[in-house]
């Protein structure tokens, strides 16, 4: 199993998919589904969802397949460009990273964020952060003809260069670990399902601009209407320098499940899982003696608080895997905890009969 989350998560994290132009990743996924033997479809926003029938409370078990990046905001005369971010993009690690400008497969443009010559930097600016709308993007092209020439254009997507690479110790360190880990997990929870011979129905979905504005995967779970919701995303690390007090996530130490987001800025949004949920992976983790963590977080947010919200309400849970250096050129994650997480999903999923609970007094 760890061989095949590696393979499909490093093969995924090399296909770009900024939010609302996923559509290179969906067809990757889509024809690992093919290999399998599953069979999916899409529906006009995108979003790809697999079907298995069952017996009991119907689960949407999602996790999104896009990923942050930027626009191109204007060409300049000399050919630089000019974007815009997409998602939380932060500012402080963009100078001097490579993109990729994503006019089509075979004719993609890398480009460099520029990054003020040293011997040019004065005092003043060695230790400020340039605003991204100061910052520009050099293709090696010297008119805007000639960026208009190769397909580029105001609005063409762009992303982190991709890039995938394996560290010490069964770490992956790459692009769009966020949320590619979860889509790998999703593949192998699929190997299992298509064997199964009982359980819930089940909607396993790869689902879209989550990093846009978290509602992409809205359409679909209305279309769905699911009793249950599992979403699959990173949980924040804070095992490193500077993350002190940020919660006790440990890369490496096993799967977590969310018992508290929120998010203020703009949104007003966050889940509180339904205590159903929360019993159940806490049953799950202890009879397949799986290492469970816990997350509480503020700033962290998923498509799931949409979801949630849909006809008379969702039981619903964020559950992940531990991530270091969240939004960032390059991110890492650990291949046991995507072991622990597949296998804590299977041992949930399980657990789910035609007499499963949603009742909220039967866990209070």
């Amino acid at each position: 199993m760890k061989e095949r989350l590696k393979q499909d998560l490093m093969d995924l994290m090399l296909v770009p998919g900024l939010s609302g132009h996923e559509d290179r990743v969906r067809r990757a996924i889509q024809a690992r589904l093919v290999e399998i033997g599953v069979q999916s479809r899409s529906d006009p926003l995108g979003n790809l969802v697999a079907q298995f029938p069952g017996q009991g409370p119907a689960v949407m078990l999602f996790t999104h397949m896009d990923q942050l990046g930027f626009v191109v905001r204007k060409i300049e005369t000399d050919g630089l460009l000019r974007i815009e971010r997409l998602g939380g993009v932060p500012e402080r690690a963009l100078a001097a990273q490579e993109v990729l400008i994503c006019v089509g497969e075979g004719r993609d443009v890398p480009g460099v964020i520029a990054n003020k010559s040293h011997h040019a930097t004065g005092p003043d600016e060695k230790f400020t952060v340039t605003p991204y709308r100061e910052l520009f993007v050099d293709v090696g092209m010297s008119s805007d003809t000639e960026a208009e020439a190769a397909g580029i254009r105001i609005g063409t997507p762009a992303v982190y260069a991709p890039h995938a690479g394996q560290l010490a110790d069964d770490r992956i360190m790459g692009t769009s670990v966020d949320d590619r880990a979860g889509c790998a997990v999703l593949l192998e929870i699929a190997r299992q399902l298509k064997d199964r011979h009982a359980g819930p129905p089940v909607h396993l979905a790869f689902t879209v601009q989550e990093e846009f504005n978290l509602r992409g995967a809205l359409p679909l779970a209305q279309t769905l209407q699911p009793d249950i919701a599992i979403q699959i995303d990173l949980m924040l690390a804070a095992d490193t320098p500077g993350m002190d007090g940020h919660g006790d996530i440990s890369l490496g130490a096993g799967p977590g499940i969310s018992l508290y987001s929120f998010h203020g800025r703009g949104t007003l949004n966050g889940v509180i899982p339904h205590p159903a949920m929360v019993d159940l992976f806490e049953r799950a983790a202890q009879s397949e003696t799986i290492a469970l963590q816990r997350s509480a977080q503020v700033g962290v947010l998923t498509d799931l608080s949409y979801v949630q919200l849909v006809g008379q309400g969702v039981a619903s849970i964020d559950v992940g895997f531990p991530m270091r250096y969240s939004h960032s050129a390059r991110e890492v994650c650990d291949l046991g905890d995507l072991v622990g997480l597949t296998q804590l999903i299977s041992a949930a999923l399980s657990r789910i009969g035609p007499d499963f609970s949603l009742d909220r007094d039967d866990y209070t």
